[in-house]
């Protein structure tokens, strides 16, 4: 088994992949971006790829969500929370007042910008692959290639071999980034009462209440959301899908009927898995909201159709007329 995951070594996105047990004895493959580890998971390089989907701090990772969306479906399988803290790192020999520049991913520096305005407020921020890729270009550097900064915001981990010179510079302490698994489709995991499910959904048109119509589906049958990202399609300016996160398993009646519903409405339904939650935190739903009440509707409902149809009883109704 080979899992990927967002590289180099030394990222969160690695830390997430080793917290997964299943992966445990797995050959972990480092990949330069999120769009190689799944592009390598479609082609069958990858049996999985970990990879970055949502932070607390700064919301939904655009490179994941619009990649997972398009191309050959894929599902998510798993998910991961890791907490997130920062250090600002540099070569051996750079003083704090030498820097001028520092290199790190962009869902790093929103995390970090308030203590670089109050700490380093001249510093030039330079984008990077990873947070781990600003530490590493920093020590892989000569002279003539030297990256473009002088210190990186990264994991303490990755911060190996550099001079570490301010800790937990995060401006959120309790910041966590949720991570997925992502494989090919063939299995579903098994429902744990605990779960998430993960879909893409396409409008056939912009129109007033369109979205509201979208949501009642969720509202009617008591399903939390618990993300909800508008994405733009790449056809047209203000052409626009819904990334959706919400409580519950596809096998549950009410998410079953949910998914019925949007498919009736919209353009399209992608549908990313049903998988357990991180946290452990069952969803919280009515009586009128469980399996037990749906399956009892739809066994109601089957009685009044197993009646004859009118075609087959309207000679008795004339000949009890007469």
């Amino acid at each position: 088994m080979k899992y990927g995951f967002l590289g180099p070594v030394g990222t969160f996105t690695q830390a997430a992949l080793l917290a997964w047990r299943p992966a445990a004895s797995a050959e972990h493959v480092a990949c330069p971006s999120v769009n190689v580890a799944l592009a390598q998971v479609r082609s069958g390089e990858l049996d999985a790829a970990m990879v970055p989907i949502e932070n607390s701090v700064e919301g939904g990772v655009s490179a994941t969500l619009d990649a997972l969306a398009a191309g050959e479906p894929l599902r998510v399988i798993g998910e991961v929370l890791v907490p997130i803290t920062f250090v600002l790192a540099a070569p051996e020999g750079v003083e704090f007042s030498e820097i001028r520049a520092v290199g790190t991913h962009p869902h790093g520096w929103a995390q970090v910008r308030g203590w670089m305005a109050a700490n380093l407020p001249d510093a030039v921020y330079v984008p990077t692959l990873s947070t781990a890729a600003a530490a590493t270009d920093l020590l892989a550097a000569h002279t003539d290639t030297a990256p473009a900064y002088d210190a990186a915001v990264c994991a303490p981990v990755a911060a190996a071999g550099l001079t570490v010179l301010a800790d937990d510079i995060g401006d959120n302490k309790t910041a966590v980034t949720r991570f997925v698994l992502v494989a090919r489709p063939g299995w579903l995991p098994t429902p744990t009462g605990a779960d998430k499910t993960t879909i893409v959904v396409y409008q056939h048109t912009d129109r007033s209440g369109g979205l509201l119509e979208l949501l009642e589906h969720f509202a009617a049958r008591d399903i939390n959301m618990t993300r909800l990202e508008s994405r733009p399609t790449g056809a047209a300016m203000g052409s626009y899908c819904f990334s959706i996160d919400f409580e519950g398993h596809v096998r549950d009646e009410r998410v079953g009927e949910a998914l019925m519903g949007l498919h009736r409405v919209a353009a399209q339904v992608v549908f990313l898995g049903s998988y357990p939650r991180a946290d452990g935190q069952a969803a919280a739903t009515t009586e009128a909201a469980s399996n037990a009440r749906f399956r009892q509707a739809q066994d109601w409902l089957r009685g009044l159709r197993d009646e004859p149809a009118e075609g087959a009883t309207s000679g008795l109704r004339r000949s009890g007329r007469s």
